[in-house]
């Protein structure tokens, strides 16, 4: 397929889709525009705090005079998912939860509120470096998937948001 085909296909679906009322959330006049440069998040606890925020301010922008507010408690716990026959642990899941509500400002209502659940896994298996170091990527990795859900999950209560 050529390069113009492509072009051509990736311009025609948002325009079929524009038929049938779809019509994308992040498009000029989109719903989830809103949220763009307008969540304030509360000051980050920890690395996963820095990480949570550092992930979510890339995709939303940093919403310093927000008219949204974003709460959230991050919880982090781990389990052994693989033991040699000698009794070593050589993987871990890596559990994350986020709480979250989103607030109006001026009014302090909540506005959204909800939880999301994920894991990541990393080797226990190489020296204690190594470990480490695969232990921060998995939480790294983790606060990025956490930050996506309630991204994905404000932008489909968009719409709903007041202006």
């Amino acid at each position: 397929m050529s390069s113009y085909s492509r072009r051509f296909i990736l311009c025609a679906v948002p325009a079929a889709l524009a038929g049938c009322g779809f019509s994308p959330a992040f498009a000029p006049g989109g719903a989830a525009t809103r949220l763009q440069d307008n969540i304030l998040l509360d000051e980050p606890q920890g690395r996963e705090g820095f990480l949570f925020n550092s992930h979510f301010e890339d995709r939303l922008g940093r919403g310093v005079q927000g008219k949204y507010g974003l709460s959230y408690s991050i919880t982090l716990d781990e389990d052994a998912i693989a033991i040699a026959e000698d009794n070593v642990i050589t993987r871990f899941n890596l559990l994350g939860s986020v709480k979250y509500a989103l607030r109006d400002m001026q009014s302090k209502a909540v506005l959204v509120s909800g939880q999301v659940d994920n894991f990541t896994s990393y080797s226990a298996s190489g020296t204690t470096v190594a470990t480490q170091a695969a232990q921060r990527d998995a939480e790294a990795r983790l606060m990025i998937i956490l930050a996506d859900q309630i991204i994905n999950k404000l932008t489909a209560e968009a719409g709903k948001l007041p202006a």
